[in-house]
């Protein structure tokens, strides 16, 4: 099989693997289509995210959906040709935190598309059955994609709980951004800002829903948020973006008591936070970590509300063109939203 592995900074390499059949209780996947992740673009670009560098080579791509080839034993309900959502967590589910729901933060958890587990960027692998979850008939392989970061964008709602009407700000229309915009005007928020220095994503967040958008090099956005409300400030702010000073801006532009949801991850490893807003305010802050079996759900949302989150889907290269396909989200160039990769 065909693997594309991360070499160094702005370097893939594609070469041949063997793969083995799958053990009992896992099934064999050709892997169709997967997106292109930010946090991948911090391991291309930057050689690392956060307070996690690359260890070389790596296998990046968490963001896939494939077709069944071959189901090892013990596996039912599980056949050659099905089409399927792949998750890329791989939970113990015996440590404190799996045994009380937090699965997303458990104590040994493996996430593919990291330094120490490969992930999706290749065409075949093998995955245990409970990481497979059905693709609906009529949805396509790049609309599966979609599903792990929708997932996200749900679970961070666990923490936002918009009620209708309310009002919100969004930091960033990328993909996340994008989607977490729908899933608020599917929940019945009210007024809607996206806060976006790109103007096609801008253009793009209107078209999915935004009630207003604001490009942070031309205004001040704390002010013109804090104008547009009357200088109350808006009921919730979701931080999807993690740059260019939206952390801290997220707790000017909110209400007293509000909610402020990070779910953007920063390139840096430290972040001065306005410790006083955050006091003064008595503001309630969230941090996201991926999703917590919200998958079914994501799922469920894209084949009912299909029209809501499709716009995100801009672009699909082949494999062979994985570094134009990264290359392109650099400076979002031709219009790019979500750009998929097609392994298989």
């Amino acid at each position: 099989m065909l693997v594309a592995e991360l070499a160094g900074t702005r370097q893939f390499r594609l070469l041949e693997q063997p793969v083995c059949d799958p053990a009992p209780g896992e099934i064999q996947v050709a892997v169709k289509s997967v997106g292109i992740c930010g946090s991948d673009l911090h391991y291309y670009f930057e050689g690392g995210i956060g307070d996690t560098p690359c260890v070389y080579p790596m296998v990046l791509g968490h963001e896939p959906a494939g077709e069944v080839r071959q189901v090892g034993s013990g596996v039912t309900g599980w056949s050659p040709g099905d089409r399927a959502v792949l998750e890329p967590a791989l939970y113990c589910y015996h440590c404190e935190y799996c045994l009380t729901g937090h699965h997303n933060v458990c104590a040994h958890l493996r996430f593919l598309s990291t330094p120490a587990d490969p992930g999706f960027f290749r065409q075949v692998l093998n995955l245990p059955a409970a990481n497979l979850a059905p693709l609906p008939r009529g949805l396509s392989f790049e609309e599966g994609t979609l599903a792990e970061p929708l997932a996200i964008a749900l679970h961070s709602m666990k923490f936002a709980a918009p009620r209708q009407g309310e009002t919100a700000v969004v930091f960033g229309a990328g993909p996340i951004g994008l989607l977490t915009l729908a899933v608020l005007k599917i929940s019945g928020a009210g007024r809607v800002w996206v806060v976006e220095p790109v103007a096609h994503r801008r253009q793009m967040a209107l078209g999915m829903g935004a009630d207003a958008v604001i490009d942070p090099k031309a205004v001040d956005v704390v002010r013109q948020i804090l104008d547009d409300t009357g200088h109350r400030g808006v009921d919730m702010a979701i931080d999807c973006a993690a740059k260019d000073g939206s952390m801290n801006q997220c707790l000017k532009v909110t209400r007293n008591a509000a909610r402020v949801v990070y779910t953007g991850i920063p390139a840096e490893i430290s972040i001065p936070l306005d410790f006083h807003d955050v006091r003064r305010k008595e503001l309630i802050l969230y941090t996201v970590r991926r999703s917590n079996h919200e998958t079914d759900l994501a799922i469920r949302l894209l084949r009912d509300q299909r029209g809501k989150f499709s716009p995100v889907l801009t672009h699909r290269r082949p494999m062979d063109q994985i570094s134009r396909a990264f290359d392109m989200l650099e400076h979002y160039s031709d219009n790019a939203g979500k750009v998929t990769v097609s392994p298989a």
